[in-house]
């Protein structure tokens, strides 16, 4: 009931125009009854004085009354008021977070469990729920990038998402350099104070079209700070290898470019890490997690309620109402 006084919007406000139709038809019904009034030819009125006058005569009126209420309702319900549950401007304290995810094919190794990719996204997902005030985007890369997730706030979308997330869905390679780039390309127009990119990869840049560096140079521009993770065990991991006997797992060597992490982590004012475990790479997030926080803009989508069926279900039981008045206290005997 408190929302029929918490109206913020109508979906179909020309309707309202109908309600012109109104004092029409007030005007219409005023001629018909007085046109309909049977006239009595008589020589005086003196028969008639102690006459009165049948409550009825006055409020079969009042079925008229009904029928107009009940038409307004109508043109009101039609004109489909609505409400927000949610304010459109808020105020968080947060950071802008683009997590640029390496999906390439080694991150398939069985050196963590289940393996790199899987862990790498439990332990992200951990880390987005543990930061609700955050603005959070999810970048991928592998021979190329691109973004899966802009900027927001809806955390259960990214949680969504983040289970899509395989490897294979784009070309195979080690794109590190446009991976950062499309990161860089995600934060650079943010007005918040602290930008933060968390690159992770297990591998070596051979692919893409932008040199690690140079996104780098573009990531200290926009003053974003790379932490870059190198996530990998130290010497030799299983890797799953298609052979004719189906999928096994062969002892290859694990190759991280970590003097090229550790340069674009100190230009852009951010860190280095190297997780060769699960464990290892939760104790990484919890200590980017300790970084420091800014109050930021946010604009929440709005949900619109339908608030029209009261209306229309107040029309209809006065339009029954009418019905039942007109045929049997108001019935007319020819």
């Amino acid at each position: 009931m408190q929302n029929l006084f918490n109206i913020e919007h109508w979906a179909n406000p020309e309707y309202f125009y109908l309600l012109l139709l109104i004092p029409l038809l007030v005007v219409w019904y005023w001629f018909r009854h007085n046109k309909t009034q049977a006239e009595v030819r008589y020589s005086g009125i003196a028969a008639f004085a102690e006459v009165n006058k049948s409550p009825r005569t006055w409020l079969i009126h009042g079925l008229f009354a009904l029928r107009l209420l009940a038409l307004s309702l109508i043109i009101i319900a039609l004109a489909r008021p609505q409400y927000t549950s949610s304010k459109q401007n808020i105020q968080i304290e947060g950071i802008d977070i683009v997590m640029a995810l390496d999906v390439s094919g080694s991150m398939l190794a069985r050196d963590f469990q289940p393996d790199r990719l899987e862990a790498a996204k439990d332990v992200a997902e951990d880390f987005i729920k543990g930061r609700p005030d955050d603005r959070i985007s999810i970048v991928i890369f592998s021979g190329e990038a691109f973004t899966q997730v802009p900027l927001t706030t809806d955390h259960d979308m990214i949680s969504n998402l983040f289970k899509e997330i395989k490897s294979g869905m784009i070309e195979d390679g080690t794109a590190i350099g446009d991976g950062l780039a499309t990161a860089v390309s995600r934060l650079k127009d943010s007005e918040a104070i602290s930008k933060v990119i968390i690159l992770i990869t297990d591998g070596v840049n051979n692919s893409g079209s932008v040199d690690p560096m140079s996104a780098a140079e573009m990531a200290k521009m926009f003053g974003i700070r790379v932490y870059a993770v190198g996530i990998g065990s130290m010497g030799m991991a299983p890797y799953p290898v298609q052979t004719p006997y189906g999928i096994q797992l062969q002892q290859m060597k694990v190759q991280i470019d970590e003097e090229l992490l550790q340069k674009i982590a100190a230009m852009t004012g951010g860190k280095y890490f190297r997780a060769d475990n699960n464990k290892k790479l939760r104790d990484i997030y919890q200590e980017i997690d300790q970084m420091e926080r800014s109050k930021i803009d946010v604009q929440e989508f709005k949900k619109k309620h339908e608030s029209y069926l009261p209306f229309a279900l107040a029309a209809f039981i006065l339009l029954a109402f009418e019905i039942l008045l007109r045929y049997l206290y108001f019935k007319r005997i020819p």
